[in-house]
């Protein structure tokens, strides 16, 4: 078992105090029985200290044990789970402190209660082995968590992005573009940018860019499908990195090859702080207010800000994330990306955030998505123009939606685009906001007939809308669910 040093005491201690419970020796009786004294054994079962070779031999002779055994770093089965979760190492990789937990007193409740905790940490294990979760899908679930926490907006890297835009001479209405970022890597950072030979290297075929540190300098290989907005973004987190000092990286766009949350964490850093220098948070806060004032819906407002700052609509939406809890408001809103192969009705969620609270719609596995969404519905639409040869760069529609069960209101607003990097690969990007009567205050073109509204669902496996014409699945799970609450009520008027 690979258990990072750090852990090592925590390990002695649990099988201490395991030990000593198992004796029926109490800790003032272990004390007297070793010579040691209770404050220091009671250090010793936290994980605090880690005893020298002759208190370890007074401690195995007082509990009957030898000294092999409890130096070893094998836990009794009662304990594997946590076993498991000290070999991953998450405890020491994951900066706890990120989230207000204090690392001392997380290894203090393992050591208070080893076998009721092992029990629980043996159930999330358990959780996560069904839905197959790896140890970068429990980074990226950490990262997720980190971000909605601070409603995704940091102030620290806002005001890093406005220093380097004031050392750079950038005019407050001025807007940096693919050529000037290009020119700051190559000149202040020692760049040197080149395209990927996909020949050479068809494994690269899809990444986007990749990055090769050395010590005359870094070459940043470009894939030569993109466009001139997203090398830009590339460029500017590339910057990023360098500038808020972020040792620790990934070198490519496949994150993949994460192999700690630190890695994750700089790269979202390095990617927020992009985001702020290319869409500057003084020229998109009075922009977004005028939309919002707006009597009707006008989605080529939209695209044209997307135009105007450079950016892609994937890119926008989130930086207006970061804006919208802060400066308006309006902080109960979801995020959302879907990838979908024309003509196929088919949809995958490869990217999900939620701010305030967990919100409809959310990744959900082996079910099939409500139909009814727009984040679904303008891919078909992007997949049938495309076939007709009409399809706009950029299509955007947006849809009120009534969730049947929970009567929950949503103003979704949806992008859709087709892939530069994979044929017939099209992708919409959706931010959903929970109207409350506050929020409906807020937005202006609300009540506009040019939105339409309709009854949505999670999935049609939990579907009660039985006429519904989208559905693609029986609602199977929501069946289940009545035969069980049928069952239930059976047994109740029995037992009465």
């Amino acid at each position: 078992m690979a258990i990072n040093t750090d852990n090592v005491k925590l390990v002695f201690g649990l099988k201490l105090k395991q030990l000593r419970l198992d004796k029926g020796l109490s800790l003032s009786e272990l004390s007297q029985k070793s010579g040691l004294s209770l404050s220091y054994i009671n250090e010793i079962e936290k994980g605090k200290k880690y005893p020298k070779s002759d208190k370890i031999i007074a401690l195995a002779k007082a509990m009957d044990v030898d000294y092999d055994t409890l130096v070893s770093l094998k836990l009794s089965k009662r304990l594997e789970p946590i076993s498991e979760l000290l070999s991953s190492n998450i405890l020491t990789e994951l900066p706890l402190e990120l989230f207000g937990i204090d690392p001392a007193n997380l290894l203090e409740i393992l050591s208070d209660a080893p076998t009721k905790i092992s029990a629980f940490v043996g159930t999330l294990i358990e959780i996560a082995r069904n839905y197959n979760m790896s140890i970068e899908k429990f980074y990226f679930s950490a990262l997720r968590t980190y971000q909605e926490m601070h409603d995704n907006y940091f102030e620290d890297i806002e005001l890093e992005a406005e220093r380097f835009l004031t050392f750079h001479d950038v005019p407050g209405l001025a807007l940096l573009d693919e050529i000037q970022l290009a020119g700051i890597l190559t000149n202040n950072y020692n760049y040197k940018i080149e395209d990927i030979n996909e020949k050479a290297n068809p494994e690269f075929a899809s990444v986007r860019s990749l990055t090769i540190p050395g010590n005359q300098g870094h070459r940043l290989l470009i894939n030569t499908h993109l466009s001139s907005v997203q090398r830009a973004f590339i460029y500017g987190r590339e910057i990023g990195y360098h500038y808020l000092n972020l040792k620790n990286r990934l070198h490519t766009t496949a994150l993949v090859e994460a192999e700690s949350f630190e890695q994750l964490l700089n790269n979202f850093k390095a990617s927020y702080f992009a985001s702020a220098i290319i869409i500057r948070r003084s020229l998109l806060i009075p922009k977004l207010a005028d939309f919002l004032l707006l009597k009707t819906w006008q989605p080529e407002m939209l695209i044209a800000m997307i135009h105007d700052f450079n950016t892609t609509p994937e890119s926008f939406f989130y930086r207006v994330s970061n804006v919208l809890p802060q400066y308006f408001g309006i902080n109960q809103i979801y995020f959302s990306r879907f990838n979908n192969f024309a003509g196929q009705n088919l949809f995958d969620m490869t990217k999900e955030m939620h701010i305030s609270r967990k919100h409809y719609p959310h990744t959900v596995r082996d079910e099939h998505y409500c139909r009814r969404w727009v984040a679904l519905t303008i891919l078909n639409d992007l997949a049938e123009l495309k076939e007709n040869k009409l399809a706009p760069n950029i299509l955007c529609k947006a849809q009120k939606s009534t969730y049947v069960d929970s009567q929950d209101e949503y103003l979704v607003i949806s992008f859709a685009q087709p892939t530069v990097t994979t044929p017939n690969l099209n992708v919409s990007v959706s931010m959903g906001i929970f109207l409350d009567e506050q929020t409906k205050e807020k937005l202006g073109f609300l009540q506009d007939s040019a939105i339409p509204h309709r009854i949505v669902n999670q999935t049609c496996e939990r579907c009660s809308l039985f006429d519904c014409k989208e559905r693609i699945a029986a609602p199977i799970i929501l069946q289940k669910k009545f035969k069980n609450e049928a069952l239930r009520n059976a047994l109740k008027r029995l037992i009465k």
